[in-house]
């Protein structure tokens, strides 16, 4: 099944060079093309993408407002939103998490890491930049101004731990499964088992909270 993709980006360099990369993939086809925050809200509406990749700084309505809008936690439908970014170190990408953005990238990241993202967000995967993953998140959730982290109503098994350590390194469900010798539908009953104790919407939220707790 092809992969329709809607990719946002103020600079005409990235963003050609963005779309060129992923319609050069057989199984994705990039849908439609926009210069700013606003106007990506208004295509991806129109369009209803499979999956959207956003950059964090764009004029009129940055990546972070845009994803809050179409994956926000009051977004019936929440979009898949992968969020690509020049700064590793960017302010906006923590938020830009919790407003619902299903993982990002750096846009050094080169074209396999690229397409391994789009086909992650479409399958209801996150795939965090591996360099970034560890240091940004955790720095985020040391930094941040927040409230005592979420402490769910019911521990946490043991495989669940295991589990949710994968994630917030970036495993899809597959590489899961390889890792912990267990079937794929066992990782997603566990994902999903996850989301319901922590009260996370996606992915991206289990691995915050994981580092929030200082688990990784």
């Amino acid at each position: 099944m092809t992969v329709r993709v809607l990719v946002a980006d103020d600079q005409e360099l990235v963003r050609t060079g963005l779309t060129m990369i992923l319609d050069a993939q057989p199984d994705i086809e990039v849908v439609g093309e926009a210069v700013d925050g606003r106007e990506a809200v208004t295509l991806a509406k129109e369009l209803r993408p499979d999956v959207c990749l956003f950059d964090i700084r764009m004029p009129e309505m940055d990546g972070l407002e845009a994803t809050r809008v179409l994956a926000g936690p009051d977004v019936d439908d929440p979009m898949a939103i992968v969020i690509i970014t020049t700064f590793d170190l960017d302010e906006y990408v923590h938020g830009a998490l919790k407003a619902g953005a299903r993982g990002f990238l750096l846009k050094d990241a080169g074209p396999e890491l690229l397409v391994q993202a789009i086909h992650a967000a479409a399958n209801g995967d996150a795939l965090i930049a591996p360099s970034v993953t560890a240091r940004l998140l955790a720095e985020f959730a040391r930094s941040a101004e927040q409230a005592e982290p979420f402490q769910p109503a019911w521990p946490l098994t043991e495989r669940e731990e295991e589990v949710l350590l994968t994630v917030a390194r970036g495993r899809t469900n597959a590489e899961i499964g390889e890792e912990l010798h267990i079937s794929l539908g066992t990782v997603k009953a566990h994902v999903a088992s996850l989301m319901t104790k922590l009260e996370a919407r996606n992915r991206v939220e289990l691995a915050i909270w994981s580092y929030e707790t200082d688990r990784i």
